[in-house]
């Protein structure tokens, strides 16, 4: 027997235990590949390559809302072709259904987002119907809307000038997307700004959550973004402009600092797994000494019997690591395809590193205090019992 089909034998003695103890690895690395992409994506600097479009919102947060006569100073910006604005309206659909939902321009939008697909008609009867709503055929679909339809809304966030949180629009349109990536996104619902302003208790008018860039060069984005920025350095209403994608990533850290809570996690997932594997380790030894006794008098220098106990823990974190990642990567790519490519769980070289370190850490820790109680085991002890 070679001495890694020794090693391999020793491990699966207890079958059971050991495959337990396997799924916990790679149930743990799992969760790390996902959550360390996680903390990566929303530790990342900004990156402006290929920007089409920024967004620009207080710098405070985006729930600080800013003036619509900020457009023409946006527009008149070099390198700006055109500007939109979004007002965050937070609808509920009956009971306890929250929509994705915005007040905008309709016109303006449009002009910003070519990618979302709807026949003129009904572009026009957005714009012309105080009342109008236009949603994505993904929500049209799954709450069975049909255009014509007057659909009954409500918003914890903005009630009517009458008190009342029921909101009542037309459905006039339904949109979709131009390829797969944008049908995906298709969960979305607009209604007018103008009605919105007039009709919202808190007299919140003439005013948005952020306003949206869309550019003439995605070359210019980095020097628009610094323009934007410095334009209204100073003022009552000082501006973060920023890319879609660092946006919406922005909108998530709102509950709260995501990297710390990923930290945290992570500590108490591996600080559970280290018991568990290094539970595992001790009692395989455990109930090995006097085959171990028997190898050093076989004549196995104390440094080979350290070692089979190390490659132990190594094989096991190694094989089940690993699983862990592939698994987590296999995840993250259906997570990035159910999300329309909104959320981005790519597991990069840099998180492969880090989940190598971690089982080469994971490895010595669990494996160092069983293989060094083998390595100083005396022959006659051990076949004593003792």
């Amino acid at each position: 027997m070679t001495r890694s089909g020794f090693v391999i034998a020793n491990l699966f003695r207890k079958r059971t235990r050991t495959i337990l103890t396997l799924l916990s690895v790679i149930m743990a690395f799992l969760l790390f590949g996902l959550l360390q992409s996680v903390n990566t994506i929303f530790n990342a600097g900004a990156d402006f390559v290929g920007a089409t479009r920024l967004m620009v919102q207080a710098r405070v947060s985006f729930t600080s809302p800013l003036p619509l006569s900020m457009v023409p100073k946006l527009e008149a910006i070099p390198g700006v072709a055109r500007v939109a604005y979004q007002q965050w309206f937070g609808g509920v659909w009956q009971q306890n259904t929250p929509l994705i939902m915005f007040s905008l321009d309709p016109q303006r939008y449009r002009d910003v987002y070519p990618e979302w697909v709807m026949s003129d008609a009904q572009w026009q009867a957005f714009a012309s119907t105080r009342t109008g709503m236009i949603v994505g055929k993904q929500l049209a679909g799954q709450l069975g809307w049909k255009i014509g339809q007057k659909i009954p809304i409500a918003s914890n966030i903005w009630p009517q000038k009458n008190g009342s949180k029921a909101w009542t629009f037309d459905l006039v349109g339904i949109f979709d997307g131009k390829d797969e990536e944008w049908k995906k996104r298709t969960n979305l619902a607009f209604i007018q700004q103008d009605y919105f302003d007039e009709a919202n208790q808190f007299g919140v008018k003439g005013r948005t959550n952020f306003f949206i860039l869309k550019l003439t060069d995605a070359g210019q984005a980095r020097a628009v973004s610094r323009t934007v920025d410095a334009m209204f350095e100073n003022s009552p209403d000082e501006t973060k402009t920023q890319t879609e994608k660092d946006f919406n990533i922005s909108f998530v850290k709102q509950i709260g600092d995501i990297g710390l809570i990923v930290r945290w996690i992570l500590f108490a997932v591996f600080f559970t797994l280290l018991l568990v594997v290094g539970n595992t380790m001790a009692q395989s030894v455990r109930e090995r000494i006097p085959e171990l006794a028997v190898l050093k008098t076989l004549g196995f220098p104390d440094g080979s019997v350290l070692g089979f106990v190390l490659a132990e823990a190594f094989a096991l974190c190694l094989c089940g690591g690993l699983l862990g990642l592939a698994l987590a990567s296999i995840g993250g790519a259906m997570i990035e395809k159910g999300t329309g490519g909104q959320f981005q769980l790519r597991l990069d070289v840099s998180v492969w590193l880090i989940g190598i370190a971690a089982i080469v850490l994971m490895s010595i820790a669990v494996g160092l205090l069983p293989a060094l109680r083998a390595r100083r085991l005396r022959i006659v002890d051990a076949l004593a019992g003792r």
